[in-house]
C-alpha cells in the first residue's frame, strides 16, 4: 500500500467518524449516547423528530419526556424551548417533571382512595396522605417502550399492572408524539383496561418559548378560553366548587400578561405561590377551538394549545428554586417556565359533577394535546 492510500483511508476514516458523530448530536445540542443506558434491564435512548421546516423535538423513553424542542423565532432562529437535562443521568438524580408523560393520574385524589362501582380503592399516598401525579413510581419513571413511525413520529408503548400504585386493571397505554409539518407538537394518548378503572393522563413539559431560560415568563401574554376554574381549600386539595374567574386574577379571557395580577395578596395565589391552577376550558372537547395561546414578544414566538381535554393546569414554576441546574448549565429560577397541561380535573374520582375520568373493560381511553408553534 502507498502513502496516497494510507492517506485516502485516513482520510475516509475522519470523515466517518465526524458523520458518526454528528448523527450522535442533535441540533439541540444533546448527545444521544448520553441517553443510553440500561435501568432494570430495561434500554433507554433518545429519539430525535424532526419536520421539513428545520424543527426539533427530541425525546427519551425514559417516562415518556420531551427533552428539548426547537422553534423558529421571528427571525427563524431556532432555539430550545423547554427545560430539560443533558443527560439521562441527570434525570434519575434530580426528581422532577421535565417534560413527562403522566399517569396513571395526574393531579390529586384526595385521601388516596376513590369509590368506583361500590369498591372502595386505597392508592399509595405520595403526597402527604394524597396520591399525586400516579404515585410512586408513576409513569414519569418509568421505562416505556419506543417505536420511531417515521422521521417525525414516535410510538411509546406501557403496561401497567393491575393493582399499580393501588390502582385497578390491567392498563396498556400509548402515546404518540408526531412533529407535524404546521410546526406542531402533536401528542395522542390511548389506554384499555380489563377492570373499571380511572385514567387522567398529561404532557408536563415546562416551555418559555422566548427560548431564555434566564428570564421569566411573567411579561408574556397570555389567554385561556375559559370563564371558570376549579379553586383549592388551604391545603390544596381542590373544594369541588367551579368557580366563575370574570374579576379574579383567573380572568385570562382577554389576553394579558402572566405577571400583571400573579402577585395579589388572594388566598388562591397565596396557597400555591402563583398559578398552579385547573381552568375548565369553553371548548367542551373540540380540538378544533383553541384552548389557550401564548405569545413572547422578544422573540416573537407564539404557542397554541388545542386539545380534546375539558381542563387546562396552568403551572408558573413557583416551585423552581435556581437548584435545578439543566441544559447548558443554566439554573431554572422561579417562573423561568410555564407549564399548560391538558387535563380532567383533579381529584374527579370523588367529584360525581366533574367531568368522569372512568374508564370500562371494551372501552378505549383517548385523548389529544396538541402545541402549535406561531410568529407574532
Amino acid at each position: 500500500m502507498n502513502i496516497r492510500d494510507v492517506v485516502l483511508m485516513a482520510l475516509a476514516l475522519l470523515l466517518c467518524i465526524s458523520c458518526k458523530k454528528e448523527k450522535e448530536m442533535t441540533l439541540s445540542g444533546l448527545n444521544v449516547r448520553d441517553f443510553q443506558t440500561e435501568i432494570d434491564g430495561q434500554l433507554t435512548d433518545l429519539y430525535v423528530l424532526r419536520n421539513r421546516n428545520g424543527m426539533e423535538a427530541c425525546i427519551t423513553n425514559y417516562g415518556g419526556r420531551v427533552v428539548s424542542l426547537m422553534a423558529p423565532d421571528r427571525n427563524g432562529k431556532m432555539e430550545d424551548i423547554v427545560c430539560g437535562y443533558p443527560t439521562i443521568a441527570d434525570y434519575l438524580a434530580k426528581k422532577q417533571n421535565f417534560g413527562a408523560t403522566i399517569g396513571r393520574y395526574i393531579g390529586r385524589i384526595v385521601n388516596a382512595t376513590f369509590t368506583l362501582d361500590s369498591t372502595t380503592y386505597h392508592l399509595v399516598p405520595n403526597k402527604d396522605t394524597h396520591s399525586a401525579h400516579g404515585g410512586e413510581p408513576g409513569f414519569a419513571s418509568k421505562i416505556w417502550q419506543a417505536e420511531q413511525l417515521d422521521e417525525n413520529a414516535l410510538k411509546l408503548s406501557l403496561f401497567s399492572p393491575d393493582g399499580e400504585n393501588g390502582f385497578p386493571g390491567n392498563l396498556n397505554v400509548a402515546v404518540i408524539f408526531i412533529l407535524t409539518n404546521d410546526n406542531e407538537l402533536d401528542i395522542h394518548y390511548e389506554a384499555k383496561t380489563d377492570k373499571p378503572t380511572v385514567i387522567n393522563l398529561s404532557h408536563h413539559s415546562f416551555f418559555n418559548i422566548s427560548g431564555d431560560f434566564n428570564t421569566t415568563v411573567e411579561d408574556q401574554l397570555l389567554y385561556i378560553n375559559a370563564d371558570r376554574y376549579t379553586p383549592y381549600d388551604s391545603l390544596k386539595c381542590v373544594t369541588g366548587e367551579i368557580l366563575p374567574v370574570a374579576g379574579t386574577p383567573f380572568d385570562f379571557t382577554t389576553p394579558r400578561l402572566i405577571g400583571e395580577r400573579i402577585n395579589e395578596d388572594v388566598m388562591q395565589l397565596n396557597i400555591t405561590k402563583g398559578y398552579d391552577h385547573n381552568w375548565v376550558l369553553n371548548t367542551n372537547g373540540d380540538d378544533t377551538k383553541p384552548a389557550a395561546r401564548l405569545v413572547d414578544y422578544k422573540s416573537g414566538r407564539t404557542m397554541e394549545i388545542y386539545t380534546t381535554e375539558p381542563g387546562l393546569q396552568v403551572y408558573t414554576a413557583n416551585g423552581l428554586q435556581g437548584t435545578m441546574v439543566g441544559k447548558k448549565g443554566i439554573a431554572y429560577q422561579k417562573r423561568s417556565a410555564i407549564c399548560l397541561e391538558t387535563q380532567h380535573f383533579a381529584d374527579s374520582p370523588n367529584q360525581p359533577h366533574f367531568p368522569s375520568t372512568v374508564l370500562r373493560p371494551g372501552e378505549k381511553y383517548y385523548s389529544r394535546c396538541v402545541y402549535r408553534f406561531g410568529i407574532e
